[in-house]
């Protein structure tokens, strides 16, 4: 009952090597995507093209507990995807693709999300809550969507007054931004 299979769509307008950019650059994640990134750290920076970055976590959703884990990259084809094995609160492997979307600006980003909970919370009430923590996941993943269209904004803006008009990404939820401390 800890498994979970996720698998999120999402359209941009991007190209390809834009999204690609975005997401493999961890340094700025919990910049644009602080609703879930709480903090990080980049254990291993792995080699050119990125097979190998090793980068600690720390991360939310809606729900009031956060999570700590890992992932290393294992497999990068610039600009179409690539791929990462988690270890920690969770175990499992993620599969970021990114497509051009024929006859539009548009770019189709899919993120395949197949992992087991090792947390106690997820993993020993998991056969009762896992349809609300697969509800915090699709919070989690729309959040992502709403604040990568904001970056994509803010990096797509024209002049200042353009970049000024932009909100920021929605922020982290309760309980954990109490203390508002740093992890790593």
């Amino acid at each position: 009952m800890s498994q979970y299979k996720f698998f999120t769509r999402w359209e941009v307008i991007s190209m390809p090597e834009e999204v690609y950019r975005i997401l493999e650059d961890v340094n700025i994640l919990c910049d644009w995507w602080p609703s879930v990134y709480l903090d990080l750290k980049i254990l291993e920076k792995g080699q050119p093209g990125g097979v190998g970055k090793h980068v600690a976590l720390y991360t939310k959703g809606w729900l009031p507990y956060t999570l700590k884990w890992q992932f290393v990259v294992i497999e990068t084809n610039f600009p179409s995807g690539f791929a990462l094995e988690a270890v920690g609160d969770f175990v499992g492997r993620g599969v970021w693709h990114f497509q051009s979307i024929p006859g539009t600006n548009l770019c189709e980003v899919t993120y395949d999300w197949r992992i087991n909970a090792e947390k106690p919370l997820l993993k020993y009430l998991g056969f009762i809550f896992k349809p609300i923590f697969a509800a915090n996941h699709h919070w989690a993943m729309r959040q992502g969507l709403k604040s990568l269209k904001l970056e994509l904004l803010r990096r797509h803006a024209k002049t200042e007054e353009e970049l000024n008009k932009i909100p920021k990404p929605p922020q982290p939820t309760f309980p954990h931004n109490l203390l508002n401390n740093k992890v790593f």
